[in-house]
């Protein structure tokens, strides 16, 4: 199957982001992994993201993530635009990555700012100018002040990295500042008027009513219908309803939050869909902790309307 064109803008919709199964003896399971594929490309996704923190990117080798990103393009074939996340705190290893995802022939590359070495604005911007230089593929920037100890991109670093690379075509933004994602979009916008601003989770009341156009989702491989529903009613200004089902995307927020992301890999086992242990540090959730966990799911009605098994 012929590759559809790269991507040009940021696509609208639910960015499905894959999660990284491993094997009884930590090693990845490219089987299951395809499964997990094919599971998120049912769901109609606007894109999937690839070696995101959702997928134990940071506990991943280079070439750990080479694999995983070649193995979806592949599995993918065209189906979906394939988003690459190639963030790492030095910037040869996200170059090395970045091109590698061009080799492949990915539709698109994003990278955080650097982290744990808290370069100043000026820094900042020579790191993704480099990213951004190593290839033509279109790149998204990776806002999340809060994790990464405060390092994050200004409105101003955003402006001069615009006005210089025509293929930056969006940010993604997990500081959950919406002071931040407005003063961001705000930036962009007076350059790049289609410049795609869009939230990590899916608090989609807030981003998609303050200029965002798209949600890249952690619940997709979870609660895919309910996922689907909070986008469809918050972007058809069913503001009443989405509100309801914006709470419960707190209330199970606030459950994965906690040793993140093991509680993801919980839950996709709760729904039928067993895709391994996390890496350490990251420790599996315990028996009680997984039966609390049905719980919560089956208070907010979710057990009985999203698909079990894959």
């Amino acid at each position: 199957m012929t590759n559809p064109p790269r991507l040009t803008s940021v696509p609208d919709g639910l960015i499905h982001c894959p999660i990284t199964p491993f094997t009884a003896s930590n090693i990845i399971d490219l089987d299951v992994f395809a499964q997990v594929v094919e599971f998120l490309l049912r769901q109609d996704p606007a894109a999937l993201c690839v070696n995101l923190h959702l997928a134990e990117s940071l506990n991943l080798s280079l070439e750990e993530r080479k694999q995983l990103a070649k193995t979806c393009v592949e599995i993918s074939a065209g189906r979906a635009p394939i988003i690459i996340n190639v963030s790492t705190p030095g910037t040869d290893h996200a170059i090395e990555l970045a091109r590698h995802a061009a080799e492949i022939d990915a539709d698109s590359v994003m990278a955080i700012a650097p982290y744990y070495w808290k370069p100043p604005q000026d820094g900042i911007y020579e790191h993704f100018a480099e990213i951004l230089s190593a290839t033509d593929l279109p790149f998204i920037g990776y806002n999340s002040p809060t994790i990464m100890d405060g390092v994050g991109i200004s409105p101003d670093t955003l402006t001069r990295l615009l006005e210089r690379f025509p293929h930056f075509i969006g940010v993604k933004d997990a500081s959950h500042n919406w002071e931040v994602f407005l003063e961001l979009g705000r930036a962009a916008r007076k350059i790049k008027p289609e410049f795609g601003l869009f939230v990590g989770t899916e608090w989609m009341i807030p981003s998609l009513t303050l200029g965002g156009k798209t949600c890249m989702s952690v619940f997709g491989g979870i609660a895919p219908n309910f996922v689907k529903s909070l986008y469809m009613e918050t972007t058809e200004g069913n503001l009443e309803a989405a509100l309801e089902l914006q709470y419960k995307f707190s209330e199970l927020y606030q459950i994965i939050k906690v040793e993140y992301p093991a509680p993801t890999k919980a839950m996709w086992e709760i729904m039928g869909r067993p895709v391994g242990a996390p890496r350490r540090p990251q420790r599996a959730v315990s028996a009680e902790g997984k039966k609390m966990m049905a719980a919560a799911l089956e208070r907010l009605g979710l057990l009985d309307t999203e698909p079990h098994g894959w």
